[in-house]
């Protein structure tokens, strides 16, 4: 099955003339993504690897009935480009894209959700659903995706694109597959959380078992617990929060934009145990998760 993005999902990638979207327009292609259209203002009419490209979104839509955007232009014009998205009724848009000033994100998170557009990102490696479609940058080549990930029955959520293949290649090579593994971005306003994603996992009926890369900075661990403690989740939920040094150094940022802490909430001491109050199993160690997803999926699936 798959949650938002499957072999039938047909792409469109705005800013498709860039250099970093031209290459992982290729290799989208190249692992059997279908990729029908792109947009950059002003070279409609040209292609690239085959992929037709047009003036506006529009004009995309007329001609090709996209069902998903992926959204690679500079920060200054990613609200242009999200809102033209939107109108148009494009049902899934990615954004890749980082620093976007945090006014435009709040407005594109909230016409996205006037909209009913399923939003990932900003700051987001995409979407891929093993051997059947990839929505984004994610994994690297086509051979490297095929490597690191393959079809099965785990969910992952990731904050950290690149963690995200990690956990994918550690499940992969311990005989796990995945259904949809989706990068939401590092930034602290993003237009999917956890919590908005889980309903998608929990009807997905490939999908047995969930796994979430975490990192310090945010309430949305929290926010997840506290729903999952009013309403248990059918899924086994395994995690692992990084930036536990992070505890000892409040108010520091690491890494990603979102990964900042102010005082207790958000740190990831808080996290793990607001976690395991509402029954998620907490892993020591990133090399630990395919021990106890397995654990998890052979009680599952007896």
């Amino acid at each position: 099955m798959a949650i938002l993005a499957n072999s039938s999902t047909r792409i469109l990638v705005q800013g498709i003339t860039g250099r970093e979207a031209t290459t992982f327009t290729y290799d989208s292609i190249q692992y059997g993504a279908q990729i029908v259209a792109g947009v950059t203002p002003g070279k409609g009419g040209q292609n690239i690897y085959g992929v037709p490209i047009f003036h506006s979104v529009a004009q995309a839509m007329r001609s090709t009935n996209a069902n998903a955007t992926l959204i690679s232009v500079p920060a200054r014009v990613v609200k242009n480009a999200a809102f033209e998205a939107f109108d148009n009724h494009i049902p899934l848009a990615v954004i890749v894209t980082e620093r976007i000033p945090r006014q435009d994100v709040v407005a594109i998170v909230e016409r996205a959700r006037l909209t009913g557009t399923h939003l990932i990102g900003p700051n987001s490696l995409g979407i891929i659903s093993p051997h059947q479609t990839r929505v984004g940058m994610a994994g690297g080549n086509a051979d490297a995706i095929h490597r690191a990930y393959m079809p099965g029955p785990v969910g992952v959520v990731s904050r950290s694109g690149g963690m995200m293949t990690e956990i994918a290649n550690s499940l992969t090579q311990f005989g796990i597959g995945q259904s949809t593994c989706v990068s939401i971005g590092g930034d602290p306003i993003i237009g999917s959380t956890v919590l908005d994603l889980l309903p998608l996992y929990e009807a997905d009926p490939q999908t047995k078992a969930l796994v979430l890369f975490c990192e310090p900075g945010g309430t949305m661990e929290e926010q997840l617990s506290e729903r999952l403690i009013e309403i248990p989740s059918r899924l086994p939920i395994i995690a692992f929060v990084a930036g536990r040094f992070m505890d000892k150094m409040p108010g520091r940022r690491f890494g990603h934009a979102g990964s900042i802490v102010e005082g207790i909430l958000g740190s990831p001491a808080n996290k793990c145990a607001a976690l395991h109050r509402a029954g998620v199993v907490v892993a020591d160690r990133l090399s630990d998760i395919p021990r106890l997803v397995k654990s998890k999926l052979d009680k599952v699936l007896k």
